[in-house]
């Protein structure tokens, strides 16, 4: 039996801080994990820009509720839970996904905590455990799965090379060029057919 692992932003939802960015007109909070390869540095810079500019949780939950998947995502899940088992592996936290979970039929998500005072100021934020797509998986191999992953940024190329089969979906050209032994999807129909011959590679 094989586990699809996808990552969520960029892959199923919109890219919460780039919308979150438009909104605000802050161009400091465009950069994501497909610019920056720490996600600590990426992070910490987050927290700083709200700080300055006195921007809460809420604030942040707010363009949230205004938005939806993407286009198609719905309906590329559907066929891929009634395929595999599905685990959706994402460095957002939870703090922010409700109205998407609810939108998706609520997949098995493992993500992160952000620390918010009773003021609603994001103070930090707090992993679930270093570096925990690439952990999950590993966990995964442990149970005697195969796993096939799928995601679109730095952050989850760890996770891509750690599982029988890795593929990009829709990513920058820069990781495209860092990273060209995983194979590319640019619509759901391709990440369908990839996910189908990266099953088939695998049970041979």
């Amino acid at each position: 039996m094989e586990i699809a692992c996808l990552d969520l932003e960029g892959v199923l939802i919109p890219e919460i801080w780039i919308n979150f960015a438009q909104k605000t007109g802050i161009d400091d909070l465009l950069a994501t994990t497909r610019d920056v390869p720490d996600y600590d540095v990426l992070m910490r810079q987050r927290l700083d820009i709200l700080h300055r500019h006195g921007l809460k949780i809420q604030d942040v939950v707010e363009v949230i509720d205004g938005l939806g998947p993407l286009e198609g995502a719905k309906d590329f899940l559907d066929w891929l839970k009634s395929e595999f088992q599905v685990v959706i592996l994402s460095d957002t936290f939870y703090d922010f996904t409700g109205p998407f979970m609810r939108q998706l039929d609520y997949p098995t998500l493992f993500c992160h905590r952000l620390g918010v005072s009773e003021e609603g100021r994001i103070e930090d934020y707090h992993l679930r455990m270093p570096d925990q797509k690439r952990e999950a998986v590993k966990r995964f191999h442990e149970l005697k799965f195969g796993v096939i992953a799928a995601g679109d940024s730095y952050n989850d190329t760890t996770m891509l090379g750690e599982a029988d089969r890795g593929i990009l979906f829709c990513p920058p050209q820069n990781v495209v060029d860092e990273f060209p032994q995983f194979p590319v999807a640019t619509d759901y129909d391709q990440l369908k057919a990839e996910f189908i011959a990266a099953r088939a590679a695998m049970r041979g």
